[in-house]
């Protein structure tokens, strides 16, 4: 049975936005071979794109429970406009969805700031679908600093050189211009482009995100290693049952660790 999914339309203001921070995941639909393909090999496209669907329930999770703590609701941001069928088994009942407009990423991201003001959100951050494992405390500080009085940028820094969240108080173009997009200076461009409008930047701790296959071990450690060093970051439920349930990566994992150890 199929439960709805509740289409924002940023033509219509909601006094129930107000005062809060929208907690926006970029999301694909799970759709196999549209989403992970980097991962493919070591897994499957079938496998790649179950995966990243696990990353999307760990990351509403985690900002669900943000939101019991800060003024904030979580909205999924998705694309391509029509695929909402996709999302049906992965989301609760009552998500809220708006979807992406745009050609180019920088163009995504500044429209889908635009439209959640439009919304009637007080302040917006815009969050990867592919760190599943940042702490919870991470976004409750976001929105809890961009609540405040006083004109920032939040930014939560990746540590391939982009990051995993940008929180605004204003749909702010010059942030998004000017990016080279996938590369390791997104994050250093972005604090020129802050420092050239003159926009303080207060920033998240660094982690990472999933997007081959030696992120993969990142996270298969992190999750499963009882010697990792990592600092502790959510426990991605989901994605560590998906993970277990995969013999072969299993195998080549703890063949890792015992070389390690």
């Amino acid at each position: 049975m199929t439960h709805p999914l509740l289409i924002l339309d940023p033509s219509h203001r909601s006094a129930r936005f107000a005062g809060k921070c929208a907690l926006t995941v970029m999301a694909k639909a799970p759709i196999p071979g549209k989403v992970k393909t980097r991962l493919s090999p070591p897994l499957t496209l079938e496998q790649a794109s179950g995966l990243n669907a696990c990353f999307l329930q760990d990351t509403i999770a985690s900002l669900h429970a943000a939101t019991l703590a800060a003024p904030a609701e979580w909205v999924i941001c998705y694309t391509p406009e029509g695929a909402e069928v996709a999302f049906r088994d992965i989301l609760p009942e009552g998500a809220l969805l708006l979807p992406q407009r745009g050609d180019s990423f920088g163009e995504r991201l500044l429209y889908s700031a635009e439209d959640l003001f439009a919304c009637g959100f007080s302040a917006v951050c815009l969050i990867d679908s592919d760190s599943p494992t940042v702490p919870t405390s991470e976004f409750i500080a976001a929105a809890t600093i961009l609540l405040h009085p006083g004109e920032r940028v939040v930014l939560g820094p990746s540590q391939d050189g982009g990051y995993y969240l940008i929180g605004l108080q204003a749909a702010t173009g010059r942030l998004f211009e000017d990016i080279t997009w996938s590369t390791a200076s997104v994050t250093r461009e972005t604090l020129e482009r802050a420092a050239e409008i003159d926009l303080p930047v207060e920033m998240l701790q660094l982690w990472y995100d999933v997007d081959d296959d030696d992120s993969l071990g990142h996270i298969c450690s992190e999750l499963f290693s009882p010697n990792s060093h990592l600092s502790p970051g959510y426990p991605a439920p989901h994605t560590r049952k998906y993970l277990t349930a995969l013999p072969n990566l299993m195998a080549s994992i703890a063949s890792q660790v015992e070389t390690v150890d």
